[in-house]
């Protein structure tokens, strides 16, 4: 089974993370988002991978190379971003066979994959209590009849999960019409499907979409829980590391800190002295954590740096962004409602009662700035000493 991963988004809902790093490329535990669901393609028994890319073709490349656990890969360059059909038909030319189709920003279960595989032709579904943001699955006899989008009436809870296992034939399907949405839908292409084929369902028991900044928090949670205790890096004998704690060759921990699993500290990382880590948290390749800085259910991105007596909580950091001493992020509102951020121009509710910032590549703060929680400071911005924000910047 070839498997294609559609890893060409730009990733605009998710900035400003993904402004000058590519969406499939932000980091989830110890890997790029694109790369869990490459895993979950190869698990379940994939024997090539078509990776579907844009802008971001050259990182992508540098990661998955020619070669990736074993299983060879190709590249499919989208050069516009024209809907899942369109980006599908880009890799037409190298499928040569029954293929499965995978969002590289959507996280999946191997086993639930396989399945789909196994039942192929079919749609990969996820159960949800309010189907009307999705696209629904409609069903008759365990086939797939339709999918719906965004119906007010539901026929099922079966949410379309964004994976699909297609019959060879549907390589000469892809060149659909454009949508209202003047895009070509890989669902327009499954409609053919389902007028030639019994198309099945694989029903997910766990599955995530990532494309807004909680949701790539939501991601690490996910990944982070799945590791295993590992102490390959240097860690001072008066540290205290509880539960599911990584700690890669390379990073440092240092005296008095204290690591409450699950938490990754990546190669070339330092924490401490006195530091207090918790929740699932990711400290990535060459961050650095200062003395008495606590960091609470977070990303660090590479290279970044928050300096002492600091507090992050529920927050998203980008790459070298440098939090100056006495930084303080706000994770919780007073009138305890879910905190809320602004996607795409609209504010819109994260469904978490603590949520704190998000912050792009090489922001940074003055000493003593507080951050109101569901601020976003964009890539390079900056903040005063003392300075309280409480506005995206």
């Amino acid at each position: 089974m070839q498997a294609v991963v559609l890893s060409a988004g730009q990733g605009t809902r998710i900035r400003p993370l993904s402004a000058s790093l590519p969406k499939p490329m932000l980091p989830v535990a110890d890997r790029p988002l694109s790369a869990h669901a490459a895993d979950a393609a190869v698990e379940a028994g994939a024997d090539e991978l078509i990776l579907v890319v844009g802008y971001e073709a050259e990182e992508v490349r540098d990661y998955f190379g020619d070669e990736y656990a074993g299983v060879p890969v190709t590249y499919a360059v989208q050069q516009e971003q024209a809907g899942t059909a369109d980006a599908v038909r880009s890799a037409s030319e190298y499928l040569d066979g029954p293929f499965a189709v995978l969002n590289g920003d959507n996280l999946y279960e191997p086993e639930a994959i396989a399945e789909l595989f196994e039942e192929g032709p079919a749609v990969g579904a996820v159960r949800v209590e309010d189907p009307t943001n999705y696209g629904v699955l409609s069903t008759e006899d365990d086939t797939v009849t339709d999918i719906v989008e965004k119906p007010d009436d539901p026929p099922t809870n079966l949410a379309n999960a964004g994976a699909y296992a297609f019959p060879a034939e549907a390589r000469d399907w892809l060149d659909v019409p454009e949508s209202e949405r003047g895009e070509h839908e890989i669902t327009d292409v499954v409609a053919e499907v389902i007028a030639e084929y019994d198309v099945g369902v694989a029903v997910m028991d766990r599955w995530l979409d990532v494309g807004r900044p909680w949701e790539l928090l939501a991601a690490n949670e996910w990944k982070l829980g799945e590791l295993d205790r590992e102490i390959r890096g240097e860690v001072h004998d008066d540290a205290e590391l509880r539960g599911d704690v990584v700690v890669e060759s390379g990073a440092e921990i240092d005296a008095g800190v204290v690591v409450e699993g699950p938490a990754l500290i990546r190669s070339g990382a330092s924490v401490g002295p006195n530091a207090y880590i918790r929740g699932a948290t990711l400290v990535g390749e060459d961050a650095h954590v200062g003395h008495s800085v606590e960091i609470k259910n977070s990303v660090l991105g590479r290279g970044s740096h928050v300096a002492h007596l600091s507090y992050v909580g529920d927050s998203v950091l980008g790459r070298d962004v440098n939090f100056g001493a006495g930084t303080n992020v706000a994770n919780l509102r007073h009138d305890g409602e879910p905190v809320r951020l602004t996607v795409k121009g609209d504010r819109v509710s994260t469904g978490r009662r603590k949520f704190g910032v998000v912050v792009g590549d090489e922001a940074k703060t003055g000493i003593n700035a507080s951050l109101n929680a569901g601020v976003k400071l964009s890539e390079g911005a900056t903040t005063k000493p003392g300075e309280v924000v409480t506005r995206d910047r």
